[in-house]
């Protein structure tokens, strides 16, 4: 026969049961979400190192392309220039150098005196001003860096202005 005590603690039974199910599948929902979110962040954060990957070495390759212009240079042979950066190591990353102008915007300078070389007369050694923009690429992450800039020539002594 049974007891009351016996009777008392299998009536609440059912009831347990069925709440131990509910957080369980409450427990999996909320793991699932978690890793959703981790999987998210995860994806994330992989296409911004990417992003900013590609964009040094466009960078990169477009300060090899302001290293090339200012080296080989020459107001007598004035072409764009398109190059590797390293054609065996990273052929992917190339540099383009515009046909470099002289300025033509208002108020711009077409000369920049250098300090310390005034001349009797009123003369001064100088250089001439140019402008072009050199762009880098780099084809395995589609990224591309354009730099815009003004940069000076001398020739070496005959160039004095009034």
């Amino acid at each position: 026969m049974l007891s009351p005590d016996k009777i008392k603690s299998d009536a609440g039974r059912e009831d347990r049961n069925g709440f131990s199910l509910v957080v369980v599948i409450l427990a999996l929902l909320i793991l699932t979400a978690l890793g959703f979110l981790a999987m998210s962040v995860t994806t994330t954060d992989l296409q911004i190192t990417n992003r900013i990957v590609g964009e040094k070495k466009a960078l990169t390759a477009a300060e090899a392309g302001i290293h090339i212009l200012t080296t080989t240079f020459s107001p007598a042979n004035i072409t764009a220039i398109t190059g590797h950066v390293d054609a065996v190591a990273d052929p992917a990353s190339t540099y383009r150098i515009s046909v470099a102008t002289r300025p033509t915007a208002a108020g711009a300078p077409g000369f920049l005196p250098m300090k310390g070389y005034s001349i009797a007369g009123g003369q001064e050694w100088g250089q001439k001003m140019y402008e072009t923009s050199v762009t880098g690429e780099n084809s395995n992450y589609g990224s591309s860096v354009q730099i815009d800039l003004g940069f000076g020539y001398f020739d070496g002594g005959g160039v004095m202005y009034r």
